[in-house]
């Protein structure tokens, strides 16, 4: 099947429009999903019923309590359920998604099952609803970027244009279903490095998440009969900075977050290693992991679900500190059991709720210590929940943004902005996606054009091994003494040097034509090649490889422009390799 060539902005514009259409249809689905599984398993299997954020609208009524099953094997149910439907129909759809779109993005060129954002669909909000420790993100990611490569495949587009459209379909998803516009386009662009990010999707991304952003909005009023606006999902008393005594304080939010948000990833791997390692049936292994992430809910309920509700009251005052703690380490150890072991949802929400309370406990604590300084404990809520994000997602700008849109508090923009940034550069290259790549210049997705990049900016005599270090032979030596020489330095090709002049080049090839009874009184001069292809100092590296490649030839003799017959050099296919290397570990 061909591909066009990439298309232009405007129609790429249009494209990402479509996709934001299609997201915040598919994210307002998901979210419907959602609570009726919640309603269905927890609220009416076990009879609980977890609290909401006072921003989220409840737009499934039912009146469903049965009360039949213990909480641990509701969990373990939707686990199973969530398993077997993954497992049978699109396996790429276990686990938190984020991952898998990561990986399409950079080594299977932005191409995704059309299958997936169904499944994930369906699974997620079963793993959810059922009280499983996961979030919307990873599966609103995999449901708005299945979305985009299936329109890129519907219209032949080029591997370029349907990464874009990838990552308009992140943007659109997570911008409509945390209603952060601006934060689900930076994280679109953001999550797939470490250290770099996909600066030209950013305009695309930006129109995809708006407009997934009013269609999500649009269709939620609609169903739950409120006028439409915009509504933080957690509602926050004016917040302020008052003190600068603050600011060690919020540095000591991201210490910990960096700690816990280590823990948090090596815990996650942990589990997930162990599960890949178990022999038994992968529909299984979600099942367990839910059996035992709903005996914690017995004892510590907010690890249950996305746990949204709990982080409502710790911004309320509602929590005791030690629950706050307790939430910490019991959310880390749900999430890994509930996705870790194969179970479909996000690893995102978790990283709010756990750094939401890790902040509430900071800031609780030192308002008890020190209420002259820690003014509004509540403040620190959101301090934690940025540095955390920051730090085990290394989506800065997107953690600072959509804690801001989901929550208000613009006047703690300065805190959120340092406890962010410390947070992030404290954790180093530990991520809790394991896709993502340190920079453009690392990703398979960017390989070809960072290559020829790289290439075209340096030249032959910064690469090639100079003349006083070549090993040479004469026309008029034997070609036995030529095969003496290759076995001896390993070298498969020979400059033929007389007089300081080059007359030509010798190789094994050549050497090899010569039947053995003949090499003793054969001379180079007979068999060498005389009409020479060569190369200038100062010729890129890029022309350089071109004639290698063209001719098919291994190497070329580097010559002064003026006198093609004076010898400065030899550079090889190995040697701009290595040149190659050197460059792109600079940048």
């Amino acid at each position: 099947m061909k591909t066009r060539a990439p298309i232009g902005s405007k129609y790429l514009i249009f494209l990402a429009a479509i996709v934001g259409v299609i997201s915040g249809s598919g994210a307002f689905i998901f979210y419907f999903l959602i609570e009726l599984s919640t309603k269905f398993f927890l609220v009416g299997l076990d009879n609980f019923n977890p609290p909401l954020a006072r921003g989220e609208v409840e737009i499934v009524k039912t009146d469903f309590h049965l009360g039949i099953l213990p909480l641990p094997a509701v969990v373990a149910l939707g686990g199973l359920l969530s398993g077997l439907i993954v497992y049978r129909f699109a396996p790429e759809a276990e686990g938190h998604g984020t991952d898998a779109v990561i990986r399409a993005f950079h080594r299977a060129r932005g191409v995704i099952r059309a299958r997936v954002p169904v499944v994930k669909t369906v699974a997620s909000a079963i793993t959810i609803g059922s009280g499983g420790s996961a979030g919307r993100e990873g599966p609103i990611a995999q449901i708005g970027a299945g979305f985009g490569s299936f329109i890129a495949e519907l219209l032949r587009l080029s591997d370029r244009d349907r990464r874009i459209l990838v990552i308009c379909g992140v943007a659109g998803g997570i911008g409509s279903i945390f209603r952060s516009p601006f934060g689900g386009a930076m994280f679109g662009i953001e999550v797939l490095y470490r250290r770099d990010n996909e600066v030209e999707a950013i305009v695309p991304a930006f129109v995809s998440s708006i407009v997934a952003f009013v269609v999500f909005n649009l269709i939620m009023s609609k169903f739950a009969g409120t006028p439409f606006e915009v509504l933080p999902i957690f509602k926050i008393p004016d917040v302020a900075i008052h003190s600068p005594l603050e600011f060690p304080i919020y540095a000591l939010v991201s210490i910990l977050a960096a700690i816990f948000g280590i823990l948090y990833v090596k815990v996650f791997y942990a589990v997930y290693s162990y599960s890949k390692r178990l022999s038994i049936a992968p529909y299984l292994k979600p099942a367990i992991g839910g059996f035992f992430t709903g005996i914690i809910g017995l004892f510590l309920p907010g690890v249950l679900g996305m746990g949204y509700g709990y982080v409502q009251m710790a911004i309320d005052g509602k929590l005791a500190v030690s629950d706050m703690f307790l939430l910490v380490l019991g959310k880390i150890v749900a999430t890994s059991l509930t996705v870790g072991s194969g179970g479909s949802g996000g690893v995102f929400a978790p990283s709010i709720v756990i750094g939401s309370m890790l902040g509430g406990f900071v800031g609780y604590t030192f308002h008890q210590m020190f209420p002259e300084i820690v003014v509004q404990p509540e403040a620190f809520v959101l301090i934690g929940m940025s540095a955390f994000v920051a730090a085990v997602a290394k989506t800065p700008i997107a953690a600072i943004l959509m804690v801001l849109e989901m929550c208000g508090g613009y006047s703690l923009l300065p805190a959120l902005m340092t406890s962010a940034t410390l947070a992030y550069y404290l954790t180093g290259n530990y991520s809790i996606y394991s896709e993502q790549v340190a920079t453009r210049a690392e990703s398979p997705a960017h390989r070809m054009e960072m290559s020829i990049d790289v290439l075209e900016n340096v030249e032959v005599k910064d690469a090639m091994v100079p003349a006083e270090k070549l090993v040479v032979v004469s026309p008029y030596q034997r070609v036995s003494e030529v095969l003496e020489l290759i076995e001896r330095t390993g070298h498969i090709g020979y400059p033929v040097v007389m007089h300081d002049r080059l007359v030509g080049i010798v190789t094994f090839e050549d050497v090899e034509k010569v039947p053995f009874e003949e090499r003793d009184k054969t001379l180079v001069r007979d068999i060498m090649t005389k009409d020479l292809i060569v190369t200038y100092p100062d010729e890129t590296l890029e022309n350089a490889l071109i004639k290698l490649v063209d001719k098919g030839i291994g190497r070329l003799p580097v010559v002064d422009r003026r006198d093609e017959r004076k010898l400065l050099g030899l550079i090889t296919r190995s040697d701009i390799m290595r040149a190659h290397a050197r460059e792109v570990k600079k940048l």
